[in-house]
């Protein structure tokens, strides 16, 4: 029992301080000077006639991105000169405004100078259907005024609440998009925001997810332990996925 715990206590203050030290997660950025360019994943919507909608996922700013990643999604309908950038941003609600934001942007801007991934992607027909869903999904958002780190509503809880709504993005955010369990109004059962299976959470800090696309994966206090069957890793807290890239 003393080896597990030791092992336990190894993992939780190690991983964390390897982040920080390998770079992963840097400390210290001011937020008004960060870097917030395009990574040059995105296509550039001036030059793609297709509809196109992208999420992408990128650590949180200094030390809330040793713990996980704040996630969003881009929309570019067929023909459009640019892209729409739909989010939650947390400051907002410090300053009574609404923390749901769409707004013409960059889809794939580094978030405060860390690098964006790409979790997923749609593209031509299938992507022009999904944008009205998307749209639907951000004006019925339930906590268009709410916002804690943890363990939500916060911009992860956002992702998960519009992947549910549009089943197309089979969205299978990471363990480290905390806040991505967090209950909506209260109900213990739900989808998992891939559509793909089910989840059970009680209020977003213990709980249980089965799904094709997330495989199996447990909350504890809001962080996530798991295993991806569909394309083999381990799922886990402050590192993400560990094993067979997804794309």
């Amino acid at each position: 029992m003393s080896r597990i715990l030791i092992l336990s206590l190894v993992f939780l203050l190690g991983v964390p301080l390897y982040t920080v030290l390998s770079g992963q997660v840097p400390l210290g950025r001011d937020y008004r000077t960060a870097d917030r360019s395009s990574a040059g994943i995105a296509p550039p919507a001036e030059t793609t006639p297709e509809a196109i909608v992208q999420v992408y996922g990128a650590r949180a700013l200094n030390w809330r991105g040793i713990f996980g990643v704040h996630t969003w999604i881009a929309t570019k309908p067929a023909d459009a000169p640019q892209y729409t950038v739909h989010h939650v941003i947390g400051w907002r609600a410090y300053r009574n405004l609404p923390v749901v934001v769409s707004a013409p942007g960059i889809p794939d801007g580094r978030w405060f100078g860390n690098e964006p991934e790409l979790i997923a992607e749609l593209r031509g027909e299938v992507a022009a259907q999904a944008i009205s869903k998307i749209f639907e999904a951000v004006a019925t958002y339930p906590y268009p005024n709410e916002y804690k780190v943890w363990p939500g509503p916060n911009s992860n809880t956002f992702m998960a609440y519009v992947g549910r709504h549009v089943p197309e993005l089979k969205l299978d955010l990471p363990a480290t998009a905390i806040g991505k369990d967090y209950p909506i109004n209260g109900s213990v059962i739900d989808q998992a925001p891939s559509g793909t299976g089910y989840q059970l959470s009680l209020l977003g800090v213990l709980g249980v997810t089965l799904a094709r696309e997330e495989g199996f994966e447990l909350n504890l206090l809001g962080l996530n332990f798991g295993v991806d069957f569909l394309t083999p890793a381990l799922r886990l807290p402050f590192i993400g996925r560990l094993g067979m890239s997804e794309n």
